[in-house]
């Protein structure tokens, strides 16, 4: 029973841990919790196994949550949640391939409350409809309904707002981002970047990051632009590659050593809107168990 329920569900499991928290060793410790636990459980409490199971992570993740705040209070730097590599041959592509919010999104989940964010993401990410997710959170519809609209607004999104280009779309704009930045192109950055667009980076003070973030079009462009990035990259010191991370298009930056940097684009109204640069090692670990190259295809795209 036990094992069949774990074969069943440990993928949306996770994916609801994943968005929840936005650490994939976080979501991978809540899901083996609840799986050491159900054990315990009495099976005709089981009588529908997957909102049971679901309330249990969310409960788990929860309490996660409200630990993780204190610590990202205490972080050096700026805090982004951790990516996650996907590859064609990749057994959790599957898991990330639908209903996963973007990276972006994951990242501006950040400004909820735990309830918040547990309403935004069982409604906007795994499609449950507000009478499961008032089961789930054991509150009313109507107060559901209320924290989901409090959500969006909390995140800057309109009710019918396009979360994510489309993948090929995505492709696009990331292969042309780094043909820019590859080049030294300033004018085609330039032209891709909003007027107030936003760059955040991660090092956690362990390598060398911008402690905040930087905004506007000129700004973002000197820093991705700058010296030492392109003497780098011109004297074959690093490479820039695309790659995929949380099912989407991303930007590698590699060395003799490993990935150093792990980028992500928010694209919205045909500009970049957000930068996101994940550099804490500590982030990197998974892509690099992974063994992880840019996907052969998107690695011939790029060269």
């Amino acid at each position: 029973m036990q094992e069949q329920l774990y074969t069943k569900y440990k993928a949306l499991l996770f994916k609801l841990a994943y968005q929840l928290t936005g650490s994939v060793s976080d979501a991978e410790d809540a899901v083996q919790d609840v799986f050491i636990k159900i054990g315990d459980v009495p099976p005709e409490r089981l009588g529908e196994p997957k909102a049971y199971l679901c309330k249990m992570v969310t409960n788990r993740c929860k309490d996660l949550l409200k630990s993780a705040r204190k610590k990202r209070e205490e972080y050096f730097g700026e805090w982004l949640p951790e990516p996650f590599p996907s590859t064609d041959d990749d057994a959790m592509e599957s898991v990330l391939r639908e209903d996963l919010l973007t990276y972006g999104m994951i990242v501006l989940l950040e400004r909820l409350s735990p309830s918040e964010r547990i309403v935004y993401v069982l409604r906007e990410a795994l499609g449950f409809e507000y009478r499961e997710i008032a089961h789930l959170i054991e509150k009313s519809e109507v107060n559901c309904r209320k924290v989901f609209s409090r959500a969006s607004a909390k995140m800057g999104l309109s009710a019918d707002e396009e979360l994510a280009p489309p993948e090929a779309d995505q492709q696009q704009w990331v292969h042309g981002f780094l043909d820019a930045l590859k080049q030294g192109n300033v004018n085609r950055v330039m032209t891709m970047l909003d007027p107030d667009v936003v760059l955040v980076a991660d090092g956690g003070g362990k390598v060398l990051a911008a402690a905040a973030p930087i905004v506007s079009r000129d700004l973002v462009a000197k820093f991705l632009l700058g010296p030492v990035l392109q003497s780098a990259i011109f004297n074959g010191e690093v490479r820039m590659e695309l790659g995929h991370m949380n099912g989407q298009p991303s930007i590698l930056i590699r060395s003799d050593t490993g990935i150093q940097t792990v980028g992500l684009l928010r694209v919205e109204g045909n500009v970049i809107r957000e930068v996101y640069l994940i550099r804490n090692p500590d982030k990197l670990r998974l892509v690099e168990d992974y063994g992880f190259p840019a996907r052969a295809g998107l690695t011939q795209a790029a060269d």
